[in-house]
């Protein structure tokens, strides 16, 4: 008998190391779900602090969101370089990169305490921003760094820990545990290439309309007030879809372009004075704020709630002034996500067709926008209708959902061919290659 107890704890399957591989991610997944509730618990109230502010005077935004704004652009550059943008890019960047050094200065705990404060301040300032994406460089730091002090020796390990962080990162900060998986294989990793997830999508799309056609509409595991008839969905699933798709790859593209730096005197003067230009971005936040009545502030979970209720008493433009927002709060520097604000943007562009399509359930043309617009701005059409789908309980629109994410993604890729995050991955990668400029003698010219 005990020669048989000796041979099980023996055995490759329980030997300490894989013991210890499952405990590092165990308590690895512990943790990142611990920040993740922190992050959200400081965020929010980050945002309550603002809207106490402007329960004063809704002017004092033009104070206090561009003071905020070069607050925390100056933060950043000077106590925590390396911690602006949403996360997600440096994240990718991070499993592609070759030197133990460089993993460590993207991911690094500071870095990831400097993306909660940043964030948290930028909510307190009125920014238009999230918190999904810098919870995906949180995850992926503490992970990694928990590989770091372990040290375990198994080959892509790091890269493993990473992907698992990003991951948890997403799952803890929407309450989204398949979104977590998919947005891994999805974007973070891009196991599946892009021909095969429309592949994918097209199959499944036929699949399940034959199946419906034969069959009925019928679902397994209970019903969502938001329906949709085959006969009636095609209509808003083609606005939602290319509509959603065309504005969300014109957003990125905008986004894009002042990432890489405009050329002429514009691009000049925001490199030669990038606080003032910080600054005149939250002044534009601000404005929006004061004609959208101080709706388009903050991550927009709330509004896009509001939207899905019933019961929104917002601007009918909300969709559109939260969108300038956005772009504003990005383009200005200071760190901060765009999951959340784009899946409100969507519920509000999505909401705003309520009176050109009464038959249509608002509950389900915002679920629709949200799909559609967030496809078009990452291009991760599996992604966005799981996250959607999870975060809506809205399994009696899976078809429509897929239909709506299969054409946004088509519609996105016309108007940007450079999916978001991997472009600004692949931009960060060129900047940590490139070789340092030589110094000069004091002879040459």
């Amino acid at each position: 008998m005990s020669h048989r107890l000796r041979r099980l704890w023996q055995h490759p399957r329980y030997s300490m190391q894989v013991w210890l591989h499952r405990l590092l991610f165990w308590a690895g997944a512990v943790m990142v779900a611990v920040a993740a509730v922190s992050f959200e618990w400081l965020s929010s109230h980050g945002s309550a602090l603002f809207k106490l502010a402007l329960s004063w005077s809704p002017l004092l935004a033009l104070i206090i969101t561009p003071a905020g704004f070069v607050l925390v652009l100056w933060l950043t550059r000077r106590v925590f370089p390396g911690a602006q943008g949403s996360g997600i890019p440096q994240t990718i960047a991070a499993t592609k990169l070759a030197h133990a050094e460089d993993r460590n200065a993207v991911l690094s705990l500071r870095i990831a305490v400097g993306k909660v404060v940043l964030t948290t301040i930028g909510l307190c300032a009125g920014a238009s921003i999230g918190r999904e994406g810098p919870t995906v460089q949180v995850g992926a730091a503490i992970m990694h760094t928990l590989g770091r002090w372990v040290r375990i020796p198994i080959q892509g390990i790091e890269r493993t820990l990473i992907l698992a962080g990003g991951a948890a990162g997403v799952a803890a900060a929407f309450n989204t545990p398949l979104a977590g998986v998919v947005f891994a294989i999805e974007e973070l990793s891009r196991s599946f290439e892009e021909r095969t997830s429309g592949t994918v999508l097209t199959t499944v799309i036929i699949a399940g309309i034959t199946a419906i056609a034969l069959m009925g509409n019928y679902t397994y595991f209970g019903h969502t007030s938001a329906t949709l008839e085959l006969a009636t969905a095609w209509k808003p699933v083609l606005i939602c879809g290319i509509g959603g798709g065309v504005i969300g790859g014109a957003f990125t593209r905008v986004l894009l372009a002042f990432a890489r730096g405009l050329p002429g005197l514009m691009g000049g003067a925001i490199k030669t004075h990038p606080y003032a230009f910080a600054g005149l971005c939250g002044l534009g936040v601000a404005l929006l704020g004061l004609i959208s009545g101080n709706s388009i502030y903050g991550t927009g979970y709330e509004e896009a709630r509001s939207i899905l209720e019933g019961t929104s008493t917002l601007p009918g433009g909300f969709g559109v002034l939260k969108m300038l927002a956005s772009a504003l709060s990005y383009i200005s520097g200071i760190p901060g996500g765009i999951f959340a604000p784009s899946l409100s943007i969507g519920a509000g562009l999505g909401g705003s067709l309520a009176p050109y399509l009464p038959a249509v359930p608002l509950g389900a043309l915002a679920i629709l926008g949200m799909v559609g617009y967030f496809t078009g701005v990452v291009q991760a059409p599996i992604t966005a209708v799981v996250i959607v789908m999870e975060m809506t309980d809205g399994q009696a629109l899976t078809l429509p959902l897929l239909a709506t994410a299969m054409l946004a993604f088509g519609a996105s890729r016309l108007v940007n061919t450079q999916p978001m995050y991997r472009t600004l991955a692949q931009s960060f990668l060129g900047a940590q290659s490139a070789p340092a400029p030589e110094e000069k003698t004091p002879g040459q010219k």
